[in-house]
Parts: C-alpha cells; sequence; structure tokens
C-alpha cells in the first residue's frame, strides 16, 4: 500500500514553488545589455612613447650634424664555427684599433689563421699583471673581467669582457710592453690568441700592414679629446701680452640622416555592418581605435628593435657594457649610470629584467625608492625611474637588456621622430584615408604611423647587456 504525503498549499509535487514573478532570464530579453568597448591584451603602458621629445621633421629626414671624429676602432668581432674549433671572420678583424680600416684580404685571412683557439674554466687566470705583453686575445664565447691594482693595493675590477671583445691587440706594435691588468674568466670561455710572432712575421713581410701600424700610432698621437674629436686649442691661466692660438671647429662631411619610417595596414570594414550596427557604439571608430592601438605598438616595437633606427642595434659599442656577474645588481646599474651620466632621463627594461633588479636588491636588503610619474608609482635606482617595456627581449638562453638615456634636442640626447600636419591626420603623425568601396561592398581605409628616433651623441644611450634573469641565489 503507497502512502501519499500531504502537500503543503503552493508548493509543486516536485517540492519547488511554483514561480511568482518574471525571471531574471526572461527579463534580459527586454533589457539594454551594458556593453564595454572591445578589449585587447597586446595593449601595454609604452612608456617609450611617452617619455620621448618629439620632433617636428617636415621634410620626412632628419640629418644629425656632429663634430669630426676619429674613428679610433672599438667594435666588435663576429666568428664562425666548424664542430668544437671557432674561427675569426678576416674581414672582422677591421674591428680591431690597430687594423680599423685595413683591406688587405690577404694579410687578413693570413692573421686569422694565426690565431689559436684555446679554453679557459671560471676562475682561471688568461694574463696576469706585469708579465710581458706580447699577445692579443679575442673572446669567442664566454665573459671574463679585467681587473688592476687599486690606489691602496687592492684589486679593483677595470672592465667586464663578453662574447665579441678583445683585448691585447694594440699593444703588439710594441713588443716591450707589459700588461697594466689582469684579465681572469668568471665563467668558461673560449679565446682565440694572436702570438707576437705571428704578428711580428706578417708584419717583416707586408708593406700595407707596416703603413697601417705607422698611421695607427701617428692617430694615436694626434691630440684628441676622449671622445676623439680634434681638441679646440686654447689658452688659459696666463698673463701679459701672450700670442693666443688659433683654432676651428670641423664637422663631419657625411652626418647620418634618419628618414622617417612607417607602419601601415589597411582596415576593412562592410558597409552593412557600419549602416545597421552602430547602436551603442560606432563600429568603423571601434576598429579603427585597435588598429591603431596594434600600431603604435609596432612603433614602440620597431623604435626598440629595428636594425636601422632602433636604440638597441645604435648604441656604440662604448656604450655597451655586460653584468658583473648575470644578474642586474645595484653594482650594474651604477655602471650604467656612470656611462650616461649628464642628466639621465630613465631606465626601460624587461618587466622580468625589473623583476630580477628586484630580487638582487633583496637579497642585498636594499630597497629602492619609487617615484612618481603621471600618477604612477614606478621604481627607481639613485633617483632615476625605471619602466617596464615588453619590447625589450628575452631570450631562449633567459636573457635581456637593459637601456638608459638621455632625451631631447637641447640635451643632446635621443629623441622621436614625427611630422604632424600630414594630410588625413587622425592622431600627431597618424593618417587614416579612405581608400575605395569594393565591388563587395566593403570600404577599405589606409591608416598609417610615421615616426622614428635619433641618437644626437653616442653618450646619450647606454645598454646593459646578457642580463641573466635565471638564476637563483
Amino acid at each position: 500500500m503507497t502512502v501519499t504525503e500531504p502537500v503543503a498549499p503552493g508548493v509543486e509535487g516536485d517540492g519547488e514553488r511554483p514561480q511568482q514573478s518574471l525571471a531574471t532570464a526572461a527579463a534580459r530579453n527586454l533589457a539594454t545589455t551594458k556593453k564595454s568597448v572591445p578589449q585587447m591584451q597586446a595593449i601595454t603602458s609604452r612608456w617609450l612613447l611617452k617619455l620621448l621629445p618629439w620632433v617636428q621633421v617636415s621634410g620626412g629626414t632628419y640629418r644629425v650634424n656632429r663634430r669630426l671624429t676619429y674613428a679610433v676602432g672599438d667594435g666588435r668581432v663576429t666568428f664562425t664555427s666548424d664542430g668544437n674549433g671557432i674561427r675569426v671572420i678576416p674581414a672582422e678583424l677591421g674591428e680591431l684599433p690597430l687594423l680599423r680600416g685595413f683591406a688587405d684580404e690577404e694579410v687578413l685571412g693570413a692573421l686569422a689563421a694565426g690565431f689559436e683557439q684555446r679554453e679557459y674554466s671560471a676562475g682561471d687566470t688568461i694574463v696576469e699583471f706585469g708579465n710581458a705583453s706580447n699577445e692579443a686575445f679575442l673572446i669567442a664565447h664566454g665573459k671574463v673581467q679585467k681587473v688592476g691594482p687599486g690606489p691602496y693595493g687592492e684589486e679593483e675590477i677595470l672592465d667586464t669582457l663578453a662574447n665579441g671583445d678583445h683585448f691585447g691587440d694594440d699593444t703588439l706594435v710594441d713588443p716591450r710592453s707589459m700588461w697594466e691588468y689582469t684579465v681572469r674568466a668568471i665563467t668558461g670561455c673560449t679565446v682565440l690568441m694572436l702570438p707576437q710572432r705571428v704578428f711580428d712575421e706578417l708584419l717583416a713581410g707586408s708593406e700595407s700592414l707596416r703603413a697601417q701600424v705607422a698611421a695607427f700610432q701617428s692617430g694615436k698621437s694626434a691630440a684628441q679629446n676622449p671622445h676623439g674629436e680634434a681638441l679646440i686649442q686654447m689658452s688659459s691661466g696666463h698673463a701679459g701680452e701672450i700670442e693666443l692660438p688659433g683654432t676651428f671647429v670641423d664637422y663631419e662631411l657625411a652626418p647620418r640622416e634618419y628618414e622617417l619610417s612607417v607602419a601601415q595596414t589597411v582596415l576593412r570594414v562592410h558597409t552593412r555592418v557600419a549602416d545597421l550596427y552602430n547602436e551603442p557604439m560606432d563600429q568603423l571608430e571601434q576598429q579603427l581605435r585597435l588598429t591603431i592601438e596594434a600600431l603604435r605598438e609596432r612603433q614602440e616595437h620597431e623604435m626598440i628593435n629595428n636594425r636601422g633606427f632602433g636604440l638597441l642595434h645604435n648604441a656604440e659599442l662604448s656604450q655597451r657594457i655586460h653584468t658583473r656577474t648575470g644578474p642586474p645588481t645595484p653594482d650594474d646599474l651604477d655602471d650604467l649610470l656612470a656611462l650616461v651620466w649628464k642628466q639621465p632621463a630613465f631606465f626601460l627594461a624587461h618587466p622580468r629584467t625589473i623583476a630580477a633588479f628586484g630580487r638582487e636588491c633583496s637579497r642585498r636588503g636594499l630597497y629602492p625608492d619609487a617615484v612618481d610619474v603621471e600618477g604612477h608609482r614606478v621604481p627607481a635606482w639613485r633617483g632615476v625611474p625605471i619602466f617596464p617595456c615588453n619590447k625589450i627581449g628575452v631570450t631562449e638562453q633567459r636573457t635581456s637588456s637593459m637601456i638608459l638615456m638621455r632625451t631631447g634636442e637641447e640635451r643632446q640626447g635621443v629623441v622621436g621622430l614625427h611630422q604632424v600636419g600630414i594630410p588625413d591626420e587622425y592622431q600627431p603623425s597618424l593618417s587614416v584615408r579612405f581608400m575605395h568601396i569594393d565591388p563587395q561592398a566593403i570600404m577599405s581605409y589606409l591608416v598609417s604611423a610615421y615616426y622614428s628616433c635619433a641618437v644626437l651623441v653616442p653618450d646619450a644611450l647606454g645598454i646593459l647587456e646578457n642580463i641573466e634573469l635565471g638564476r637563483e641565489g
């Protein structure tokens, strides 16, 4: 026999109360939905575009006039490898100060063949202070430190060298010279060494090499300032009617010119979409907004990475340094500030690089100050703000770079280049130009952004290279 439980009034047989009002799911059919504008994850803060002073380039080309500078050849050399063997490319020896501009391929080939490959472990001494300097070294792989005696007898780090750097080549012309520093490997290293005897044999048999050495020695004796510019002769502290020296300032005969670069795309919108679906948001406006955001992101990427004018590729070799140990330490940032010491404006680094620097500060018990920039609290070192920029890449080996710059024309710094007032301008130096409506009723708009950047003098830009991001303490 089945017993049926009594059902309370107003309750259905399944135990649920009957609906007494309009459900929210049905009500939404009559409601106006509040919508956000389309979002885009690729949009970043783009601090470089915000912080750079922009110079109007009316003719599309910006010429950087400088004083005439005598090249001293402080570049880096490139190598090729064949299994475990590494060789220097003969033409790359022209990057050495001694061989700057030397074009005798036969002699360069003989010099390249004379280099001997050597391997060193971390901590090994490559050359010792006070010994005879009768070898030239090229660093094919790894990192070394030059250390020398300090003013009170202690050792101090003079420089850190890595892939492509060199030392000792300028002493080959003086066999009686002595090493003025000690070089130690701080990682495993592969170096190429040229013995003095090989150089002497080639020097004795080559008239062109002897002429090159003579030109190098005469250039070293020319009166120049530390930047390679001819000295401006003057007299000071004198009394009486002495004859004052005469002088003049020479300029580069072929100064560098920067042409405005362009980032472009064709935006397509169907006329039916533009006609019928513009409420509550204008479809064309939103399409343009996101397209322009992507163009500006590409613009910042090019201003950092373009091989022609990008900051990472246009810093002088003398303005590039390596980290002392691998991770970015306060000492490394101090070294970078020593390169760009005249009114530095800001650092630029990948967010992971900033995080690595924060870890190194925490390890030392340091807490860098933050500064306020446009309402944002950003980290700073020595009062110079550090801005994040994901356009500075991270390699597969988890290394990156950090940029420090001085900005503005009046400070002989880094400037952005653009042209305001172009036809169909939508934003400064960015145009949106209607092209046509095709037979499929699709409207096309040409969206163009014009830009570039220039480094007015070399010491306005410094780069800390090969920063390790993944090392644990």
